[in-house]
């Protein structure tokens, strides 16, 4: 049977790349959670198998040999109600530890790309359909996930120029939160995969994101790779954990070369920051999962 998760523990108090972050007490659970129980944080546990689970009213997949898993989003409320069912039925309100996110001002990008015009907002439409799709997919792949929950490694190694949740202002407008974590490496600096999965987009210029790459995990939880110069895999295509899928670039809204990495679980965004050991120092050997 495989380990559960290593991630790390929860904490009274944590700044994490800029992010406040105050955590509030769990009290004796319905189930051991392996995890970050934050927004922006993917937990897992063990149930028997067969047994039905749900958080905040939505019904949780439950593996074949009992693995549940849940992921909560940027602005994740502070409690969120847990029932689990079978032999030994629970109900617990889960206490999500609430972050403070920092204010990001992005100047020199390109201004079509912060006003854009009508025809490039039909294109925009198209292209969030697009990956939307590809997000949406239900790949029911048990060993995919399990390796995904068993830990990620950093898919570059440098330094890190933007965080999950901050505020973006782009050219002094406001914009939606950054989702993801940035490396600022140079252009043509390789990509790996994370994590095993199944690439369900592949595309070289995207609007926004520019060479994108978004690599499905089982069950609705992905990765997404931003602003590539080089897209090196097709849809469909399955990887492992360190192949080569791509190679980091400036496209899309981008002022300079850098990876901009993003996790979903159902449409809720995950900070990729939290499932990963911290960023090598340079010269420091990267370990496995």
């Amino acid at each position: 049977m495989p380990a559960l998760p290593k991630f790390r523990p929860l904490l009274t108090a944590i700044a994490l790349g800029g992010a406040v972050l105050v955590c509030a007490p769990v009290s004796a659970a319905c189930l051991d959670w392996r995890g970050e129980l934050r927004q922006g944080g993917l937990v897992s546990a063990r149930v028997a198998p067969g047994t039905e689970v749900s958080l905040a009213g939505e019904p949780l997949d439950v593996l074949e040999d009992g693995t549940v898993f849940a992921g909560f989003g940027r602005d994740a409320p502070a409690t969120a109600e847990l029932v689990v069912g079978g032999a030994s039925p629970c109900t617990q309100t889960l206490a999500v530890a609430q972050r403070e996110y920092k204010i990001q001002r992005v100047e020199g990008v390109p201004q079509r790309t912060v006003t854009p015009s009508p025809e490039h907002q039909e294109r925009i439409a198209r292209e969030r359909a697009l990956v939307g799709a590809a997000k949406g997919r239900e790949l029911r792949r048990p060993e995919l996930l399990r390796g995904a929950l068993a830990g990620f490694d950093w898919p570059v190694t440098g330094p890190i120029s933007g965080v999950y949740g901050s505020q973006r202002f782009y050219n002094g407008v406001p914009r939606s939160p950054h989702y993801g974590v940035d490396v600022a490496v140079p252009t043509g600096t390789e990509v790996r995969a994370p994590a095993s999965g199944v690439v369900t987009l592949a595309e070289p210029d995207l609007f926004y994101s520019g060479g994108t790459i978004i690599l499905d995990h089982g069950y609705r939880l992905s990765s997404s790779f931003l602003h590539l110069s080089k897209v090196r895999v097709a849809v469909g295509d399955e990887v492992s954990a360190g192949d080569v899928i791509g190679e980091v670039g400036a496209t899309g809204r981008a002022t300079g070369p850098h990876l901009d990495w993003r996790m979903s679980w159902r449409g809720h965004r995950i900070d990729p920051q939290l499932l990963v050991p911290p960023m090598p120092q340079p010269g420091q050997a990267t370990g496995g999962h």
